[in-house]
């Protein structure tokens, strides 16, 4: 069935289910690693310490990954996000003794890397995919694969409360990376090896964007992710187990639910937006959304 798909349709189809499994990893790991070592009796500062190296180096790939991207391929930078993150989760599946807080830190580094790799792989990947002439359709598919990510996000929520509580820590980690190492095998296989490889390399320079807009946009990304994660990643999850008494799968249900409703209105944020009217948004409609 899946050979008599467009080529472009397989590989796009590749690059979202290999998308998929890593975004579920990754909300299952933040989960484990805010619940788990909150357990162990860490401070709500310390386990927020943990996540510093996620952020800055999440920035930092993030900043320079399409600047890889087009040096080495997306197929690779992808693959290579999916082994660094099957390395992180092979970190912590040490010892309960060896997870100290700059060993647990190093580990984050490396999945907030490995994270925006594969990100910036996934949506600029679909972007080679579409062809110049329908921004509309790429609009879309943009918007699932996003909308989809939250949904998974907060599934990975779940999942990391649930795992935390059946496996425990290190069970739960070895399991996901598992996982991870078949995803990575069939995506070695299987995905195009020049997939979005520039024909001439660009110089590093280049990684910002001529336009001052897209820079200033970039920049306000930057803060308003950051400022989101430090209060639903770490605080929240933290205050509904010490002040309601949850438990990891009450805690982890919640924030499932409230991330999956968030990516279901990302995923249909082109019909709400302007695609009805067969407008694609632009600055000004952005601007008009945010003050709503």
């Amino acid at each position: 069935m899946l050979s008599t798909l467009d080529k472009s349709v397989r590989q796009y189809m590749l690059v979202t289910f290999n998308y998929w499994n890593f975004t579920l990893t990754d909300g299952a790991l933040r989960m484990l690693v805010v619940l788990y070592f909150y357990d162990l009796g860490y401070s709500s500062l310390a386990i927020a310490s943990l996540f510093l190296f996620y952020e800055i180096f999440g920035v930092i790939t993030n900043l320079v990954g399409g600047w890889l991207g087009a040096r080495l391929g997306l197929n690779r930078t992808m693959n290579i996000g999916l082994g660094m993150q099957i390395f992180a989760l092979a970190m912590l599946a040490v010892p309960a003794s060896w997870l100290t807080i700059p060993w647990v830190m190093a580990a984050q580094a490396m999945s907030g890397i490995a994270k925006d790799l594969n990100k910036m792989s996934a949506k600029s990947a679909i972007k080679t995919l579409v062809p110049d002439d329908r921004q509309g359709a790429l609009y879309k598919w943009v918007a699932i694969l996003t909308g989809s990510k939250n949904a998974l996000k907060g599934a990975g929520f779940f999942l990391g409360g649930l795992l935390l509580t059946v496996f425990g820590f290190q069970g739960a980690v070895m399991a996901m990376a598992s996982v991870l190492f078949v995803v990575l095998i069939g995506s070695l296989v299987w995905l195009e090896s020049d997939m979005g490889k520039a024909k001439s390399k660009p110089k590093f320079k280049h990684i910002f964007s001529k336009s001052g807009s897209i820079n200033i946009l970039s920049a306000a990304r930057m803060f308003l992710f950051g400022a989101r994660d430090v209060w639903f990643v770490v605080a929240l999850p933290i205050y509904l187990g010490s002040v309601f008494g949850w438990n990891h799968s009450m805690v982890g249900g919640f924030l499932a639910i409230w991330v999956i409703a968030y990516g279901f209105v990302q995923g249909i944020a082109p019909r709400i937006t302007g695609k009805a009217e067969g407008k694609v948004p632009d600055g000004r409609a952005a601007l008009i959304w945010q003050v709503y």
